[in-house]
Protein backbone atom coordinates (compact mmCIF):
# COMPACT_ATOMS: atom_id res chain seq x y z
CA UNK A 1 0.00 0.00 0.00
CA UNK A 2 1.32 3.16 -0.87
CA UNK A 3 -0.50 6.58 -0.45
CA UNK A 4 0.26 9.94 -2.38
CA UNK A 5 1.97 12.55 0.00
CA UNK A 6 1.03 15.86 -1.22
CA UNK A 7 4.36 18.27 -1.07
CA UNK A 8 4.37 20.95 1.05
CA UNK A 9 5.64 24.48 0.50
CA UNK A 10 6.80 25.57 -2.65
CA UNK A 11 7.85 23.27 -5.71
CA UNK A 12 11.82 22.21 -6.32
CA UNK A 13 12.53 23.88 -9.17
CA UNK A 14 10.48 26.98 -8.36
CA UNK A 15 12.51 27.01 -4.98
CA UNK A 16 15.71 27.19 -7.29
CA UNK A 17 14.16 29.77 -9.47
CA UNK A 18 13.66 32.03 -6.60
CA UNK A 19 16.69 31.53 -5.16
CA UNK A 20 18.50 32.49 -8.34
CA UNK A 21 16.28 35.50 -8.99
CA UNK A 22 17.36 36.69 -5.47
CA UNK A 23 21.03 35.76 -5.89
CA UNK A 24 20.75 38.13 -9.37
CA UNK A 25 19.24 40.41 -7.77
CA UNK A 26 22.01 40.56 -5.05
CA UNK A 27 24.53 40.51 -7.78
CA UNK A 28 23.07 43.77 -9.71
CA UNK A 29 22.53 46.12 -6.75
CA UNK A 30 26.48 44.68 -5.53
CA UNK A 31 27.52 45.90 -9.31
CA UNK A 32 25.56 49.26 -9.28
CA UNK A 33 26.95 49.51 -5.56
CA UNK A 34 30.72 49.61 -7.13
CA UNK A 35 29.77 51.24 -10.32
CA UNK A 36 28.55 54.66 -8.14
CA UNK A 37 31.75 54.03 -5.90
CA UNK A 38 33.99 53.84 -8.90
CA UNK A 39 32.39 57.11 -10.95
CA UNK A 40 32.47 58.88 -7.17
CA UNK A 41 36.07 58.15 -6.94
CA UNK A 42 36.73 59.29 -10.23
CA UNK A 43 35.04 62.60 -9.81
CA UNK A 44 37.48 63.59 -6.85
CA UNK A 45 41.00 64.89 -8.18
CA UNK A 46 44.05 63.36 -6.47
CA UNK A 47 44.86 66.73 -5.98
CA UNK A 48 42.16 67.15 -3.48
CA UNK A 49 43.85 64.63 -1.53
CA UNK A 50 46.60 66.79 0.43
CA UNK A 51 48.45 70.21 0.17
CA UNK A 52 51.70 69.56 1.13
CA UNK A 53 53.78 71.99 3.19
CA UNK A 54 57.47 72.05 2.83
CA UNK A 55 59.87 72.14 5.71
CA UNK A 56 61.11 75.72 6.51
CA UNK A 57 57.39 77.45 6.05
CA UNK A 58 55.22 78.37 3.04
CA UNK A 59 57.59 81.41 1.76
CA UNK A 60 60.50 78.44 0.99
CA UNK A 61 60.83 77.67 -2.77
CA UNK A 62 60.30 74.30 -3.41
CA UNK A 63 63.62 72.42 -4.54
CA UNK A 64 62.84 71.10 -7.63
CA UNK A 65 60.22 72.06 -10.22
CA UNK A 66 57.64 69.45 -10.17
CA UNK A 67 56.74 67.24 -13.94
CA UNK A 68 53.20 67.15 -14.89
CA UNK A 69 53.01 64.00 -16.90
CA UNK A 70 49.74 63.33 -18.78
CA UNK A 71 46.93 61.75 -17.41
CA UNK A 72 43.28 61.58 -17.92
CA UNK A 73 40.40 63.74 -16.86
CA UNK A 74 37.84 63.28 -14.48
CA UNK A 75 35.26 63.63 -16.92
CA UNK A 76 36.57 61.22 -19.09
CA UNK A 77 37.15 58.54 -16.39
CA UNK A 78 33.35 59.12 -15.24
CA UNK A 79 32.29 58.74 -18.48
CA UNK A 80 33.73 55.70 -19.39
CA UNK A 81 32.50 54.38 -16.03
CA UNK A 82 28.80 55.81 -16.67
CA UNK A 83 29.23 54.20 -20.37
CA UNK A 84 30.42 50.86 -18.91
CA UNK A 85 27.54 50.66 -16.75
CA UNK A 86 24.61 51.27 -19.28
CA UNK A 87 26.15 48.67 -21.33
CA UNK A 88 26.31 46.18 -18.28
CA UNK A 89 22.46 47.20 -17.71
CA UNK A 90 21.45 46.74 -21.22
CA UNK A 91 23.59 43.45 -22.01
CA UNK A 92 21.70 42.59 -17.98
CA UNK A 93 18.20 43.45 -19.52
CA UNK A 94 18.30 41.64 -23.04
CA UNK A 95 19.28 38.66 -21.13
CA UNK A 96 16.83 38.33 -18.74
CA UNK A 97 14.30 38.84 -21.88
CA UNK A 98 15.59 36.05 -23.32
CA UNK A 99 15.51 33.90 -20.54
CA UNK A 100 12.38 35.20 -19.89
CA UNK A 101 11.13 34.31 -23.45
CA UNK A 102 12.70 30.84 -23.21
CA UNK A 103 11.20 30.08 -20.00
CA UNK A 104 7.45 30.90 -21.59
CA UNK A 105 8.64 29.18 -24.64
CA UNK A 106 9.27 25.46 -22.90
CA UNK A 107 6.24 26.20 -20.34
CA UNK A 108 4.01 26.59 -23.20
Amino acid sequence: MSAHRPLRGPHPPAAARQAAARLRRLAAALAALTCALLASAAIVPAASASIPITPGGPDVPPATVPVFAGGMAGWQITLIALGAALIAATVAVVLDRTLAAHRAATAA
